[in-house]
C-alpha cells in the first residue's frame, strides 16, 4: 500500500469509523509500516469499546429484556430531578423505550455533562415510544413538602404519556397511589435504561426552567449553579435576600428570610407508613 493510500484507510475506518473489510484488515495485518500498526490500533481499541458497551447496555437492560420477554412491552422508567435545590421546581421524567431500543452511552444523568445529556436527551426522544417530564412547582413544594413533591412529579409524568404502562421501574421509591405494578430500584438510575433515559429527560427539561428562571431572577447563578445549596449560591442568598423561586421550606432559604425553622420532615420509615 502506497503512504496515500494509508491516508485514506485512516480518514476511512478511524476518523469515519466506518466498519473494516476482512480483506482490507488481512493486507493491514500483512503491513508491517508504523502507519498501518496505527490504523490497526486504532480499530482494535474501538472494538473494544463497543463491545464493553454492549455489555454494558445489555445490563442496563436486563430489568427491562425480563419484562419485554414476559410480553409486558410498556415499561415505563420514571426518576425526578431536583430535589434537593434552593430554588425551582422539582421534576421528574417518565419514559418508555421500544423493546430493543439501544441508546450508546445512556446512564445516570449525574454521571454525564450537561453536553452529553443534551445530545442523549434528543435521541432518547426520537427512539421512545412515548415519554413525559413532569413539574411541582416551589408554592406546592413548600405546600406538601419536597418528599411528596417529588412522589407527585412522578406521578404526573407517569399519567403524561402517550399509553398506559405495563409496569413501572422507579429509581428508589414507590407510587402506592399508582395501580401499575410497579419496582422500585435501588441507584435504579445507574442499573436501568429506562430510569436513566428519565433521569436525563428530568435534569435537561429541569437546566431549561433554571436558565430562563436566571434571566428572570438575575444575580442569583441560576444558569450555572440550577438552584443548588453551593456556596456562591449561598453568598447570593446572604446578599440578595430570597426571590419568588425560593422554596420556602427549606432551611437556607427560611434563614435568608429571617423565617424559624420547620419542624423536621417525617422519617423514611414514617413516609412509607404514611
Amino acid at each position: 500500500m502506497s503512504q496515500y493510500s494509508l491516508d485514506v484507510l485512516r480518514q476511512r475506518y478511524v476518523v469515519e469509523k466506518r466498519p473494516l473489510e476482512a480483506t482490507v484488515e488481512h493486507i493491514l495485518r500483512a503491513d508491517t509500516r508504523a502507519g498501518a500498526r496505527a490504523i490497526l490500533t486504532s480499530i482494535d481499541k474501538r472494538r473494544f469499546e463497543n463491545r464493553s458497551e454492549g455489555q454494558r447496555l445489555r445490563k442496563m437492560l436486563r430489568f427491562e429484556t425480563s419484562l419485554w420477554l414476559s410480553g409486558h412491552h410498556a415499561v415505563a422508567g420514571v426518576d425526578e430531578a431536583g430535589m434537593s435545590p434552593l430554588a425551582g421546581p422539582v421534576s421528574a421524567g417518565a419514559v418508555i423505550l421500544k423493546p430493543g431500543t439501544r441508546i450508546v452511552g445512556i446512564d445516570d444523568s449525574k454521571k454525564l455533562d450537561a453536553a452529553a445529556r443534551e445530545e442523549l436527551a434528543k435521541e432518547i426522544k426520537e427512539k421512545a415510544e412515548t415519554w413525559c417530564v413532569a413539574f411541582v412547582e416551589v408554592e406546592e413544594i413548600d405546600a406538601i413538602n419536597i418528599y411528596w413533591a417529588g412522589i407527585q412529579a412522578m406521578q404526573r409524568a407517569v399519567r403524561g404519556l402517550g399509553l398506559t404502562p405495563q409496569h413501572l421501574l422507579i429509581d428508589a421509591k414507590r407510587l402506592k397511589e399508582m395501580d401499575i405494578p410497579q419496582q422500585a430500584i435501588i441507584k435504579g438510575d445507574a442499573k436501568s435504561a429506562s430510569i436513566a433515559a428519565a433521569s436525563i429527560l428530568a435534569k435537561v427539561e429541569r437546566d431549561e426552567i433554571m436558565r430562563t428562571l436566571d434571566v428572570r431572577h438575575p444575580g442569583y447563578g441560576f444558569a450555572d449553579h440550577k438552584g443548588y445549596p453551593v456556596p456562591a449560591h449561598y453568598e447570593a442568598l446572604a446578599r440578595l435576600g430570597a426571590c419568588a423561586a425560593h422554596r420556602r421550606s427549606f432551611g437556607p432559604v427560611r434563614k435568608a428570610l429571617g423565617l424559624p425553622p420547620l419542624p423536621p420532615w417525617p422519617s423514611a420509615a414514617e413516609r412509607e407508613a404514611g
